[in-house]
């Protein structure tokens, strides 16, 4: 049976022990430590829309804020997390603050009341002031974890990553399968963008060879289940 027919079953999230610490690898994308009760989750892109009918002619619907925040509401429910970590780059530019509607602005402070919420710095929104709540950190360590926008090749043993947007491809029965995934050798992890208009790219692309130089798993993100393939199952684009 090919894995797109197979993902229509029981919706559960994936265990898995990371650097000694337990960790879910949940079917939205985000990643939940529950000895520290805390939600991680990385590229959200806020504000991707509006910052490209800003900068240039191409077009999207301005909808993707709205869309990732009801998402990460979702997720917010079902884990009821005492802290919410965002990996960086969750504004698309530094100026999303600015673009997002009060609605949106409005729906950013209902996630956040009553937790700690942490803005890592991403690539795209280094330079984020005050504004939109929480507190920011170039990173931050949580037990024997190390969260992080950027993976490092040279990183130990703990490193929660983002950036890369990884993707898994896999190819059965004449049918080819791409979906989001978590990478993941058991030491470190890179994450899975959790905008709603991020690409992704391939695990199988060189950017990933430094960091899992020994192998890894990649968890796809299946309709009803995280789907965990072994690099050599795995295709490239």
């Amino acid at each position: 049976m090919a894995l797109g027919q197979r993902l229509e079953k029981s919706v559960k999230p994936a265990g898995l022990m990371l650097a000694g610490e337990d960790a879910v690898l949940d079917l939205s994308g985000a990643l939940w430590l529950p000895a520290h009760r805390t939600l991680v989750v990385s590229d959200l892109h806020l504000e991707k829309g509006s910052a490209y009918a800003a900068r240039s002619s191409q077009f999207l619907p301005p909808y993707d804020t709205r869309e990732t925040l009801a998402n990460l509401h979702e997720a917010i429910a079902r884990f009821e997390p005492a802290c919410v970590v965002a990996l960086g780059d969750s504004f698309h530019d530094a100026r999303g603050p600015e673009r997002m509607e009060p609605g949106d602005r409005a729906m950013v402070a209902a996630l956040q009341a009553g937790r700690d919420w942490v803005w890592i710095a991403g690539n795209h929104d280094a330079e984020i002031g005050e504004g939109v709540g929480g507190r920011y950190a170039a990173d931050l360590a949580l037990g024997g974890l190390t969260l992080r926008h950027e993976p490092a090749a040279g990183a130990g043993p703990g490193e929660v990553a983002g950036h890369l947007h990884p993707c898994g491809k896999v190819a059965m029965r004449g049918r080819a399968v791409r979906r989001r995934c978590f990478v993941s050798d058991g030491a470190r992890l890179v994450m899975p963008a959790f905008g709603a208009f991020t690409g992704g790219l391939n695990v199988r692309d060189k950017a990933f060879d430094p960091l899992f130089p020994k192998g890894f798993t990649a968890h796809l993100l299946g309709d009803g289940r995280v789907f965990a393939i072994g690099r050599a199952t795995l295709v490239r684009d």
